[in-house]
């Protein structure tokens, strides 16, 4: 139902448009997936584009329902990720609608703006100006502690180095370190991280003597121990970068275990995160917040997207274009339903709201 009130206003007769509450709220949204689900690799899965388009209204009710893309992807800005998504499935997506593995990491740029963190990950400078664009104000990276002293890793020469890198880091500490995205050069990443966690006070150029304590801050932004690409068998990920580090701080400490926090799937932290920009979406489009009733997040990897989902009171839907190949259900994570492609997800998970309505 839709009612138009007429007021008056700066001279001008206008019309404000009201949609009734009942009418206009949305029931339910989605969460994608990205890789394994909507892309693999360089291509595009083929049911992606057909699976957004009646997201975005060519359904039989004409119906807008509201979607993110909620990966443990990353090392990029939300805008330059939804720009990539829409060129690859032709179907246009919003920054707005994109959550990274890091994109939750934003909430600790208070508390570290100016303090000195070292930020890892990514291509070149990538992460470094996500982290500045989240208000990270201090920003150092592996490369720039490298070219300071390239005795640090002898096995390669630093590139793309920040202003930071004029920094004498045996004089100025590091505060935090935070893994944005996958390593590009394990190697050297691991060595870099071990030096700040090992280190007394931040100064990288020392070692403790006593490991009973941790002090510094470590945070990951996601923990997929394996990923799916083109390749035919799946791909290490940021969670094999992260136990290879636990592995060699243990062996290096006399069998101390790392500390670490870590954000994306499939940690409640994320999905918290998630349904705050759900209910933006919302808000852009009936003009107040408001979480649908339900939220199917469609899948390929058991171990992150659908154990997340399961334990956020989400609806789980897992395809077996990525990570999991089948047969059945996943027997450590089931999902709610299993599907062959993210096309069959949304056209289940439609039909199942449709009955709801019904009844």
């Amino acid at each position: 139902m839709v009612i138009l009130r007429r007021t008056i206003g700066l001279g001008r007769q206008h019309f404000t448009r009201f949609h009734s509450t009942a009418a206009a709220k949305p029931n339910y949204a989605f969460a994608f997936d990205i890789d394994g689900v909507l892309i693999k690799g360089k291509r595009t899965i083929p049911q992606a584009k057909l699976a957004l388009e009646l997201l975005n209204g060519a359904n039989p009710q004409g119906r807008k329902i509201p979607f993110v893309l909620l990966t443990n992807g990353g090392g990029m800005t939300e805008a330059t990720k939804a720009q990539q998504i829409s060129d690859m499935v032709g179907v246009k997506i919003a920054p707005e609608q994109v959550i990274l593995s890091h994109s939750p990491m934003q909430s600790l740029a208070k508390k570290y703006k100016d303090r000195r963190v070292l930020v890892v990950g990514g291509k070149g400078l990538s992460c470094a100006k996500v982290a500045q664009g989240y208000g990270f104000d201090n920003v150092v990276t592996p490369q720039d502690i490298h070219h300071w002293n390239t005795s640090l890793w002898p096995y390669s020469q630093p590139k793309d180095v920040t202003d930071a890198a004029n920094q004498d880091f045996s004089k100025v500490p590091i505060e935090a370190v935070m893994v944005f995205h996958d390593s590009f050069d394990w190697g050297r990443d691991l060595q870099v991280i071990l030096d700040a966690v090992c280190c007394q006070d931040g100064i990288m150029t020392t070692f403790k003597s006593d490991f009973k304590t941790q002090a510094m801050p470590l945070y990951f932004s996601n923990n997929d121990l394996v990923w799916s690409t083109d390749y035919p068998v799946n791909r290490l990920g940021q969670g094999g970068f992260k136990v290879a580090l636990e592995g060699l701080y243990r062996a290096l400490t006399g069998g101390q275990e790392l500390r670490s926090v870590s954000f994306g799937k499939p940690h409640g932290s994320t999905y918290a995160f998630a349904e705050q920009v759900i209910s933006r979406l919302v808000e852009r489009d009936i003009g107040e917040e408001h979480l649908p009733e339900h939220v199917y997040a469609i899948g390929d990897n058991p171990a992150a997207d659908i154990r997340g989902a399961n334990g956020h009171g989400w609806s789980s839907i897992l395809v077996k274009t990525g990570v999991f190949k089948g047969p059945g259900n996943s027997p450590v994570y089931p999902a709610d339903h299993v599907c062959e492609h993210v096309l069959d997800a949304v056209q289940w998970a439609i039909q199942q709201e449709e009955q709801r309505n019904q009844q």
